[in-house]
């Protein structure tokens, strides 16, 4: 019985220090809001519930961890095309009560003065002291081995 849930994140924060010409990016921070993980796909409701039940209690224990953070000093940038950049992060992701180096790739879109950001990255759950959960008496076990695709798009603050 295999099944890859997409989880969403529903509450999180974040700025970088940017600048386009010439490209330069340092300062990243992400905060997250670990109880604002929620599955996606479209399965029951009953379905949804459990799955976010065992993944907030059991998973990221998100009492006792709520926020997951990621923060990076250096970007990397490169220009591919005109409005269309390469950017290696390697930065720390603080996660259940554990920080890692944590490097992530992405695809920057540069639009005026907003960003659309997009990637993907893998971590270990075993890296974070995260216990694999295992459902139905071993029909279900999540993967130690978590992939995490995003998008995201980056608005220039008003001073």
């Amino acid at each position: 019985m295999g099944h890859n849930p997409t989880i969403g994140i529903r509450t999180f924060s974040g700025e970088v220090d940017f600048s386009t010409d010439p490209p330069e990016a340092k300062d990243f921070h992400l905060k997250m809001n670990a109880a604002s993980l929620s599955v996606q796909d479209d399965i029951s409701d009953k379905d949804r519930r459990e799955i976010e039940r065992l993944m907030n209690d059991q998973v990221l224990e998100v009492t006792k961890y709520p926020e997951i953070v990621y923060e990076a000093s250096v970007i990397t940038l490169n220009r591919l095309e005109d409005s269309l950049l390469s950017a290696r992060v390697d930065g720390s992701l603080s996660f259940h009560g554990v920080t890692r180096p944590q490097s992530v790739t992405a695809r920057i879109a540069v639009f005026g003065e907003m960003l659309r950001a997009s990637g993907d990255f893998t971590l270990r759950q075993s890296d974070y002291q995260v216990k694999p959960v295992i459902v139905a008496g071993g029909a279900l076990k999540l993967k130690d081995d978590l992939k995490f695709s995003f998008e995201m798009v980056i608005r220039k603050l008003d001073p």
